[in-house]
């Protein structure tokens, strides 16, 4: 069993989300830089955002749900996440999903583990992101922030277990200096809880 240094930043870079369609293609993730409006706008969006915006439906009925909460300067952000939404729709095939955008300063989801539904996308616009390992291999891969990440949950069709990758929230009690992550999640509209 290989075991992760736990000082050493690892950035495997699966199969495009176009790939997530395929048996045996349990995650896919799209390297991105983000832009320096959409950075400048999410540490606004961290500094006079709700903790957390949570909406389901159509893209529409999200952007519309956004206006009225969203800080001044930070259009850069939200139609950064639209565009993820509307991506989102196509990958999964749906019309409407659940859009969640949350502020994270402490340690979230420990445990790696994966979650009850088809589809989940993770962007991490401030802090570290999502880490993640193959069910059968000990080895943990950390996202940098505003990279696209698609996962396979228990719910997808023909999901297997032992393709199955396991993910986590970052802990950030390891950190030296307090951080507060920005956390996009885009599932089926009818994804329930928190996870």
């Amino acid at each position: 069993m290989r075991q992760a240094c736990p000082t050493r930043q690892l950035f495997a870079v699966p199969p495009p989300l176009e790939h997530i369609s395929r048996p045996d293609c349990p995650i896919a993730q799209e390297p991105r830089q983000m832009s320096q409006p959409v950075k400048d706008a999410a540490a606004r969006w961290v500094s006079h955002g709700p903790e957390l915006f949570l909406s389901r439906g159509t893209v529409e009925i999200i952007e519309t749900e956004l206006q009225p909460v969203m800080p001044a300067s930070t259009q850069p952000l939200v139609e950064d996440m639209l565009a993820l939404a509307r991506c989102y729709q196509q990958v999964a095939g749906i019309h409407e999903l659940r859009f969640r955008l949350e502020k994270i300063d402490h340690d979230s989801c420990r445990r790696f583990h994966v979650d009850y539904v088809p589809l989940r996308l993770l962007c991490t616009y401030v802090g570290p992101g999502v880490q993640w390992r193959h069910a059968s291999d000990q080895l943990v891969h950390k996202t940098p922030a505003g990279w696209l990440t698609l996962l396979k949950g228990k719910l997808y069709p023909g999901w297997e277990a032992e393709r199955a990758v396991l993910h986590r929230s970052p802990p950030l009690s390891v950190l030296k200096a307090p951080v507060t992550r920005l956390l996009l999640t885009l599932d089926h509209v009818d994804a329930c809880g928190t996870n």
